[in-house]
């Protein structure tokens, strides 16, 4: 038996009152009917012309842009990007908010989340409810921090680059972006052509002056020769093996942290912000509170920022093992780190790794984890581990907020928790949270 083909409402369009921020860069809205729209480019208490961008009439949300604003909130401003707008690029989801609006929204999405999944009021998680800029974002109204150290441009059928549009593979072509730090912009991908290319991914390294690109050739592209606007390494991935192969210069760039210079190879993570690892190694120092001699665990640790931190401070009758699955990063690790033999790095999955390693105590942790969270299994063994105090570090707030709960149940409550706006104009907030046994709260 056949079903008949849903309805499209692509195109509607409803006449709503804005009601609160929600997870994602979008604000909820009921029509007259109650159906929820979840509406992209408006603001709370607004009133907007909301046209649906995806759904049918059985879906139990739509998604909508606000293509007509009828009453304005107070914090709105004209979006300083060009680009950005319904059906534009999707990079950015609050241009047209002021800057300290941005962060309110981003503290009552971290709020919700923390209410709805773990219970938690802000107080209660030991949290001020301010979420707050990093250093030298502080602008006016209209001005955009050029923060973004990595941009991944996709390339139209003509060869022109561009950012995709929301939700989508469809690419708005542009001549500058405006949240790019000032070593990518200068390198003038824009500018040029690339023919057979798929993607062209930019890294200025913070901690130095490398530059770098990977490109993404399509399904039997030829790669062209690369004459940018500054000396740049030049890499690109395999269409076979999807691995990172170096084309010319260095495999890798050079970054500073915490009075250290870390080695990030073949594009291997680093935080995008200029700002974001020291402001992270410091809010997770002062949290964890190491001591000489403490045994430490650096999970989900990349290419060992947060063990470096930690192989510093817990002396030479400490010790730190951190945990990361990508190949690469490990070796990095293991570079990066050399000189500090109470270090060890090990390959894997944390989930598969720490219980092979027989730890079965540790007096400090500090976890990083991808945007999915830890996961229930895994804050089990690392509650019987016995800490005295876990930082854990989060890009997502749902993701924060489901562990918090699950390392409730196993007797640890998180006792500080700050968040960090690291990427200005997107929905996106970085979090640090501290926990402590509850019997050790006293």
């Amino acid at each position: 038996m056949q079903t008949e083909p849903q309805k499209s409402l692509v195109g509607q369009e409803y006449e709503v009152e804005v009601g609160p921020v929600a997870h994602g860069g979008h604000c909820v809205a009921r029509t007259e009917s109650g159906r929820v729209l979840f509406v992209r480019h408006t603001l709370p208490g607004e009133r907007v012309v909301a046209r649906v961008t995806e759904g049918e009439e059985t879906s139990r949300f739509l998604r909508a842009d606000a293509v007509e604003i009828l009453s304005a909130s107070k914090d709105r401003v004209e979006a300083p990007c060009p680009f950005s707008g319904p059906g534009l690029c999707g990079g950015c989801d609050w241009q047209h908010a002021k800057p300290g609006a941005q962060r309110r929204l981003k503290g009552e999405v971290i709020a919700e989340q923390l209410q709805r999944l773990a219970g938690l009021t802000p107080e209660e998680a030991g949290w001020d409810g301010t979420v707050m800029p990093a250093e030298g974002d502080k602008l006016p109204a209209g001005e955009v921090p050029a923060w973004r150290t990595r941009v991944q441009y996709a390339i139209d059928a003509e060869g022109h680059a561009g950012l995709r549009k929301h939700r989508s593979h469809e690419v708005q072509v542009i001549d500058h972006c405006m949240i790019a730090a000032p070593g990518v912009s200068e390198l003038g991908i824009e500018k040029r052509e690339w023919p057979q290319i798929a993607t062209v991914e930019a890294i200025a390294a913070s901690g130095s002056a490398d530059r770098q690109v990977i490109l993404t050739p399509k399904p039997g592209g030829r790669l062209p020769i690369v004459e940018l606007d500054k000396p740049v390494s030049v890499m690109r991935v395999g269409e076979k093996d999807q691995r990172v192969h170096r084309v010319h210069g260095r495999p890798f760039v050079r970054e500073r942290a915490d009075e250290r210079t870390y080695r990030v190879g073949e594009g291997g993570f680093w935080q995008v912000h200029p700002q974001a690892a020291d402001t992270l190694v410091q809010a997770v120092m002062q949290g964890l509170m190491p001591r000489k001699g403490d045994m430490a665990l650096d999970l989900y640790c990349g290419v060992g920022l947060f063990a470096g931190a930690l192989g510093e401070r817990v002396g030479e009758k400490g010790a730190v093992l951190g945990i990361e699955s990508g190949k690469r990063a490990v070796e990095d690790a293991r570079h990066n780190l050399q000189d500090l033999d109470r270090v060890r790095i090990e390959q894997g999955k944390v989930e598969q790794v720490l219980p092979r390693t027989r730890i079965d105590s540790a007096d400090i942790i500090v976890l990083d984890p991808p945007r999915a969270g830890v996961g229930k299994e895994t804050v089990r063994h690392l509650a019987s581990l016995g800490a005295r105090r876990i930082a854990y570090v989060a890009c997502d707030p749902a993701a924060l907020a489901r562990d918090l709960k699950y390392f409730a149940e196993e007797g640890y409550r998180v006792v500080k928790l700050r968040a960090f706006d690291l990427f200005p104009m997107t929905h996106h907030v970085e979090c640090v949270a501290i926990l402590k046994p509850v019997a050790k709260d006293a």
